[in-house]
């Protein structure tokens, strides 16, 4: 999230986050269920377009998530890496 201009800080035992800031679009990697959920909705009120590498993490733990955002609403889109 801090490479979507998020302010924070973290240390071994806490992260500290102070806002408000506006989140900027970028291309970001999940890393890890809970991880990936942040980032998927960090996304959403990010100004312009945010690409979510590696989203296996998400389709683990959230079955049909971008269909359900949608169904709210979101402009989210799934796509796919052209073959090699």
């Amino acid at each position: 999230m801090v490479r979507m201009g998020a302010n924070i800080s973290a240390t071994a035992a806490a992260a500290v986050v102070r806002g408000p800031a506006q989140l900027s679009g970028t291309t970001v990697q999940a890393s890890d269920l809970r991880a990936s959920a942040g980032l998927v909705l960090a996304a959403l009120v990010a100004s312009g377009e945010t690409i979510i590498d590696r989203v296996y993490h998400i389709d683990r733990g959230y079955e049909g998530i971008s269909r359900k955002l949608q169904s709210l609403g979101a402009d989210i889109t799934r796509i796919h890496a052209p073959s090699a």
